[in-house]
């Protein structure tokens, strides 16, 4: 089917030649095109400009006057495949016990662990795929989905499962990240490498011989992975062909950075704890830093410094870090509002941070990001708004009021 949406107010996002992220100053840079056209062929944009230049007709029109399109958020770090919520450590903290702290006594991670664990994989399916719906309804284009809270070797591969039936069932584009590595299971607290001999001669072999994830990552910092244990980590990662991607940074200066370079990481995700050095260490790599401000707002902690990285030249990405702990939403105009607020990056460097770098850090710059003739047709329309900042500014109204994954109306 061909589809045009006419009288755009604005189409954002637009690109003659395809680029596979932006970087620096770069980053403030959103080109646009007023009164505009977009015309959809099947799952692809094969045109768009002015309404001068509109096509005459196609088989479905969508007016679009006084309303802005651009391309889908393109989310770069989730967890949504998760057994249950944790509202209970919500509480917890709020009555002052620190993330680190619920973590040590059992919750966090090797709670959700405990009842992914007991969980059958068709309920989690069914579980995941209402939060990919949710998602998707946000304005979310394209999606990373973690393992990493099944933390045995059965049920770190049910998870992956979960995610390839995902993909299999739906028209977004989805990469599978294999994160064995995200804590230490209780019953190997004193045993720390049975436990990452298990991933790197167990699991991944399994992971890899099934074809089940894009992706190797690790949770490389204070009280989780170290440095070594992470070198060694992505090390194995590779030899199954399973690009690095990174947790660092999160909860102290903790090396991940540095390793992150050393080994080629796709990403480095966090990056709350940030000196000179790590940014020093970023430049000149195809690393792309990714922000993720949601889990700083609901853990209470210091946002990562986007304003200093872009203006040392850095790229960033923003994506959400859905999960029940530390991050209960996949809002992802959330994202970006706390990114201008509390990180001073501009409504621009939001979009672009959250769409083209967003792709680029899975690797999928070539399909989704922009608004580019050729790549598929992921598309938010918004409700009528004034500008592009009303996006950001206006954080509590759901601004979206379409969405179109390769071509078809979600």
């Amino acid at each position: 089917m061909s589809i045009l949406i006419k009288n755009i107010k604005t189409l954002f996002g637009i690109e003659e030649q395809s680029k596979i992220s932006v970087s620096g100053s770069e980053m403030g840079e959103l080109l646009s095109v007023d009164n505009a056209f977009i015309l959809i062929e099947k799952n692809k944009i094969v045109n768009f400009g002015e309404m001068k230049n509109c096509p005459d007709r196609a088989e479905k029109e969508v007016d679009a006057t006084g309303k802005m399109v651009l391309p889908a958020w393109c989310d770069s770090h989730t967890h949504i495949v998760f057994a249950k919520s944790r509202e209970e450590e919500f509480v917890m903290r709020i009555k002052g016990k620190s993330y680190e702290e619920i973590a040590e006594n059992g919750g966090g991670i090797l709670n959700s662990a405990r009842k992914l664990q007991a969980m059958s994989e068709d309920a989690l399916y069914d579980s995941a795929l209402e939060r990919l719906k949710e998602v998707v309804g946000f304005g979310t284009g394209a999606i990373e989905i973690k393992s990493g809270y099944g933390l045995t070797h059965e049920s770190e591969l049910k998870m992956l499962r979960v995610i390839r039936r995902l993909k299999e069932n739906n028209d977004i584009p989805i990469k599978a990240t294999f994160l064995g590595a995200h804590a230490i299971p209780m019953e190997y607290k004193n045993n720390r490498n049975k436990y990452i001999d298990i991933i790197i001669n167990k699991m991944l072999p399994e992971v890899a011989g099934e074809g089940l994830a894009d992706y190797c990552d690790v949770f490389c910092d204070k009280g989780f992975f170290t440095v070594e244990e992470t070198d060694r980590i992505l090390e194995a990662g590779w030899k199954y062909g399973l690009k690095p991607k990174i947790h660092a940074n999160e909860l102290a200066i903790s090396g991940g950075v540095q390793i992150g370079v050393k080994q080629k990481a796709l990403s480095v995700d966090h990056l709350e704890c940030m000196s000179a050095a790590e940014i020093e260490a970023l430049k000149g790599t195809e690393t792309m830093p990714t922000l993720l401000p949601s889990t700083a707002f609901f853990l209470n902690l210091t946002y990562a410094p986007a304003r200093q990285m872009i203006d040392a030249g850095l790229p960033v990405a923003l994506a959400s870090d859905y999960n029940p702990g530390s991050t209960p939403s996949g809002r992802m105009p959330f994202v970006l509002s706390l990114a201008c607020t509390q990180m001073k990056m501009t409504p621009e460097e939001a979009v672009n941070a959250a769409t083209i770098n967003g792709a680029y850090a899975m690797e999928l710059s070539d399909q989704v990001g922009s608004i580019c003739k050729g790549k598929l047709a992921n598309l938010i329309l918004t409700k009528k708004i004034p500008s592009l900042a009303f996006i950001p500014y206006a954080f509590g109204s759901d601004l979206i009021e379409r969405v179109w994954i390769s071509g078809k109306e979600w």
